[in-house]
This record gives structure tokens, C-alpha cells and sequence, in this order.
């Protein structure tokens, strides 16, 4: 055994601190590398732009603007999916409960791809496969379904309230918040708190570690995988969810990287551009930070 002298003990010391000084410099740098790289895309975007990032096992968290409430568009169906599994904890519907299908009490004309747009009166199905509609598909119609089947959108605010998510609301077909669907469309959020949604379904801690597993499954299984997802490896998984409207374009999405997950959501508002081409300015921005992203933590 050797046994150093005060003397090597305190050289030893001091070259520990100096490698612990430089790795955290250098964490800063690229940090701050990374944080000027998303500004660079923002200041290219013509419109609002929230985002916010989390790697939680490298405790770091980038964002900008990530507390300003924007619409969520189709992210609130991670709510509204929610919402329905603690309904079936409490044993109040169960996911193989079949439902029936009736447009009137649905009350929503517009067809677009949705599935259920071409079911007939009397025809039924599954709450298990309306969830894999409003989830992988984002059908419309199986949402609203399922949001009245949650118990409206004042039951499920109320669960987001309790969660201490503040800024997350849905307001279509809501009372009383028929200023806020004006201003912000079917809901609202804040790109931390959609990040925070799905950390803690991933962490198992939304209703129960079960249902939270079921509902992580479901977001794994998207059908819209050209814009975030399209820049991540295929061969990870991914658990995801895609907004968008006519000036907003939204994703948020947690990664099982290999070096630890990491989380993002991008939201924007009040875009320029409202096509709905490949190389609309929104889904561009969300396809450029994901690209950044997975480059800075997974590759």
C-alpha cells in the first residue's frame, strides 16, 4: 500500500478540483453553445416561438419564452387521455368499455382524415381503440368523444389544477372559458408544463405506474412522424405528440437516448405562414431543433 504525505495528498486534491472546474466550464461553453444555436433559429422564424428543454440526468434545462401560454392545438389530448385512465382507476369506465357512436352527440361535422368521421349511428367501439385514434392518429372525433366521456373539460382542468399545472387548460366546449377558446383555440399550455406532462408519465407517476406505463405506450406509437421524429434514430424509442393549426405548429417529445432521456416542446404562434406544406416555416423549426437536439444529446 502506498501512503501519501500531506504534501501529495493536497497536490492530488488540487488537480481533482481543477478537472472537476474544467468539465463544469466546459459544460457551461456548451451549453451556451447550444442555448446561441436555438436563438439563431428563433431569430429566423417569423412568429412567436416557445420552447423549453430538460435532461434531467444531466440536470439541464434550456428555455425560452417557456412559460408564455400558447395553443396547445392537439397537445391537449395528453390531458384529455389522462383524465380517462383516472376514470378507469376509479373503476368508472374500463378501456375495453364499448361505446356507442352517434354523430349528434359528438357534434363535430368536419371529416378531414379522422376514421370516426365515417362511422354510421349505432356503430360501436372500444375506449382502448378510441385512445389509439386520438393518440397515434389524432383523430379529432375520437378526441372530443373522449373528452365528453372524461367528464368535460371542467373535470379535466380540475385534475390539471390538482397537478399543480397552471397554465394548462382545455377550453373548448368548457364553461366559462369562452375568451380563452378566442384566443388560444380547443386549449392552452406553456411548453414547460407540457414537458413536466410527459416527464411524469414517463417517471410513472400520473394516476398510477400501470396506467402511466399504458398511456407512455401510447404516445410511442405515432402515426405523424415527419417532423420531430424524423430527425431521431428510428431504432430509439421516441413517446410524442403533434399540434397544429392554421398559425401555430406544436410538438412534445421525450427521448430514451442513450446517454439518458431528454424532453422538448416547441410551440409557435401567430405564424406567417399558414400552409400546410412539408416546408411550412413552423414544422421547418420543429425538424431543425430536434436535429439539434439529438446531435447535442443522443448522438
Amino acid at each position: 500500500m502506498i501512503i501519501f504525505g500531506g504534501r501529495n495528498n493536497f497536490v492530488i486534491l488540487l488537480v481533482i478540483c481543477l478537472l472537476i472546474n474544467i468539465f463544469s466550464c466546459n459544460s457551461r461553453m456548451n451549453k451556451k453553445i447550444l442555448e446561441d444555436n436555438i436563438f439563431s433559429l428563433m431569430k429566423e422564424f417569423d412568429g412567436d416561438v416557445s420552447i423549453y428543454i430538460k435532461h434531467k440526468t444531466q440536470n439541464l434545462e434550456i428555455g425560452f419564452n417557456e412559460n408564455k401560454k400558447m395553443p396547445t392545438a392537439s397537445l391537449i389530448k395528453i390531458p384529455i387521455m389522462i383524465k380517462i385512465f383516472d376514470k378507469i382507476k376509479k373503476g368508472e369506465l374500463s378501456l375495453d368499455s364499448t361505446v356507442v357512436y352517434y354523430q349528434d352527440s359528438i357534434g363535430y361535422k368536419w371529416k378531414g382524415e379522422d376514421a370516426l368521421s365515417s362511422f354510421k349511428d349505432g356503430e360501436t367501439i372500444t375506449i382502448k381503440k378510441l385512445l389509439t385514434h386520438m393518440i397515434t392518429f389524432s383523430d379529432n372525433h375520437a378526441s372530443l368523444w373522449l373528452q365528453k366521456l372524461a367528464g368535460g373539460g371542467e373535470t379535466i382542468n380540475n385534475w390539471l389544477s390538482e397537478n399543480n399545472f397552471k397554465n394548462t387548460r382545455v377550453n373548448s366546449r368548457t364553461k366559462g372559458r369562452e375568451k380563452d377558446k378566442e384566443k388560444f383555440g380547443w386549449g392552452q399550455t406553456t411548453a414547460k408544463e407540457m414537458v413536466n406532462l410527459i416527464t411524469m408519465i414517463r417517471e410513472s407517476k400520473v394516476v398510477s405506474k400501470s396506467y402511466s406505463d399504458k398511456m407512455y405506450r401510447h404516445l410511442t406509437r405515432i402515426y405523424w412522424d415527419e417532423e420531430a421524429l424524423s430527425q431521431i434514430p428510428a431504432n430509439f424509442q421516441v413517446a410524442s405528440k403533434q399540434g397544429a393549426i392554421n398559425r401555430s405548429r406544436s410538438e412534445v417529445v421525450l427521448v430514451n437516448a442513450p446517454k439518458g432521456d431528454y424532453a422538448f416542446c416547441i410551440i409557435t404562434d401567430n405564424q406567417t405562414d399558414t400552409s400546410w406544406n412539408f416546408d411550412n416555416e413552423g414544422f421547418v423549426l420543429i425538424r431543425k431543433l430536434s436535429k439539434l437536439l439529438w446531435d447535442y444529446f443522443g448522438s
